[in-house]
């Protein structure tokens, strides 16, 4: 078979970031920086959505986004944004709080909507938009993104897609990388499935066929983090939080990396191995053994 681009075996894509869908960012700011958690300002895009997002040291972030002009964000899914469109469908089928997307990073988002097309799980057309960042200091600089979608076929409640970062922004996070309980890193992603192989066959496709190793306990291991698919019943037994209904696929956990800190009322945060925050409402909690130590991934 001839070798082209896009199906030659290419590296396993790290974790970039996850989108978190919020009715407004005022609620997911509060929210978050009550559970300890440094807040950028937020970021508009330029087809209805804003976010706040929250940036770790290891690279990843979390994506808290909201709807911020409901008209153009109608006009962008009349125009085939896959983005706002997804985002859209996760809202009218589960409310505005959740966790709709894992996002894969990429030095050419071309050649995976190339290998997606080609792998039958392409979720429609790329989208390359820019806007711009402000730090903490209001020092601001324009960021500029090209993204490839990328879906089952019976997967409304959640996508994946690969992020490449077209201009990087030269402004300085490092004073947003800080949180004050202890966050460092994005050890692992939780999805909850009715047939979890395909779906992370599907997983596998999205983060770079060829190379992706599993576990024998089936993590999808990425450069910087773990995804896990697991049935409902073993997401509930191994984390004593309820899995909701039956999904083909549905993003359902994020569990944390920190450094130890010192506040004693930050107990949720204190644990050696690990804390899982069910994504709706980002609810934090303790998560049991089983998670390799914080140390191992900062």
């Amino acid at each position: 078979m001839m070798h082209t681009a896009a199906n030659m075996q290419r590296p396993v894509h790290p974790l970039d970031h996850i989108v978190l869908p919020t009715a407004t960012l005022e609620g997911a700011e509060a929210r978050l920086t009550t559970l300890g958690f440094t807040v950028a300002p937020h970021g508009v895009h330029p087809f209805g959505t804003e976010n706040c997002c929250v940036y770790l040291a290891d690279g990843t972030f979390l994506e808290p986004l909201a709807v911020g002009d409901a008209e153009i964000a109608a006009q962008a899914i009349m125009a085939g944004n896959v983005f706002v469109a997804r985002d859209h469908t996760y809202r009218e089928d589960h409310g505005a709080e959740g966790f709709s997307a894992i996002v894969f990073g990429t030095d050419d988002a071309d050649h995976d909507h190339r290998a997606y097309v080609e792998a039958g799980i392409s979720a429609g057309e790329k989208l390359d938009f820019s806007r711009p960042f402000t730090d903490r200091s209001g020092k601001s600089d324009t960021v500029s993104f090209r993204l490839a979608f990328a879906s089952g076929r019976d997967t409304p409640d959640a996508f994946v897609f690969a992020c490449q970062r077209i201009n990087a922004p030269k402004v300085d996070r490092a004073a947003l990388q800080v949180h004050a309980n202890g966050a460092t890193a994005i050890q692992g992603i939780v999805a909850v499935s009715d047939d979890p192989a395909l779906q992370r066959a599907l997983l596998t496709k999205a983060a770079a066929r060829g190379k992706v190793s599993a576990q024998p306990d089936g993590l999808l291991v990425l450069p910087n983090a773990d995804v896990a698919v697991m049935r409902p019943d073993e997401f509930e037994a191994e984390f004593s939080i309820g899995a909701g209904g039956r999904t083909a696929l549905r993003f359902a956990a994020v569990i944390f990396a920190w450094q130890i800190v010192a506040r004693q009322n930050d107990c949720l945060f204190r644990q050696a191995s690990g804390t899982i925050c069910r994504a709706a409402g980002l609810s934090c909690r303790p998560r049991r053994a089983r998670v390799q130590p914080s140390s191992s991934r900062t």
